[in-house]
């Protein structure tokens, strides 16, 4: 991997991780812009999403390791976290949209 990828796959990570915390810290101190029940979901499950992640950045896993030979408790086991991180991240950054709408309108 050439030198500049490398530094264009940081800048996307930096990026990334930048706008996943700044939506968290208008999560979780700001009035939230969506249903009280989905801030609460998004606010139980964001710390853990963030945990979560950096386990399968640094294990440089797979998000989804799924195969045929898995029992339907290890299917969930795997999948639980992959769609509860999901919805979270959506969540918080349609959260943060709707700040930023708030803010600048």
């Amino acid at each position: 991997m050439s030198s500049r990828s490398k530094k264009l796959l940081l800048f996307q990570r930096s990026l990334i991780w930048f706008l996943y915390l700044f939506s968290g810290y208008i999560l979780y101190s700001k009035k939230g812009y969506l249903f009280s029940i989905l801030i609460s979901f998004a606010k139980v499950i964001y710390p853990l999403s963030i945990f979560w992640l950096q386990i399968r950045i640094k294990r440089s896993e797979k998000f989804l390791p799924i195969n045929s030979a898995m029992k339907t408790s290890q299917l969930w086991f795997n999948l639980l976290p992959v769609l509860a991180s999901f919805i979270t991240v959506v969540l918080s950054i349609i959260n943060t949209i709707f700040y930023i709408i708030d803010k600048f309108i």
